[in-house]
């Protein structure tokens, strides 16, 4: 496992440490875990971002859309 060191504003430390706290974990553990969520939230957004810029991919009028739609009742 590899070490890193960041510099942090202490308004974040705090947070951080009134987290670490509350969840009887580590700062170490705290910060991990958010970079995970934030890495797979990360992931998430680049992968549908790719989908939205596949110029195979068709973009559907939203008004003709919608017409169909209503024109199903």
């Amino acid at each position: 496992m590899s070490q890193i060191t960041a510099r942090l504003p202490d308004d974040v430390v705090a947070a951080l440490d009134a987290a670490a706290a509350e969840l009887r974990r580590s700062r170490a553990d705290v910060v991990r875990q958010a970079i995970e969520y934030y890495l797979d939230d990360f992931e998430d957004i680049r992968r549908a971002i790719e989908v939205l810029r596949d110029p195979a991919d068709p973009v559907l009028d939203w008004n003709a859309v919608r017409d169909d739609l209503l024109r199903l009742d």
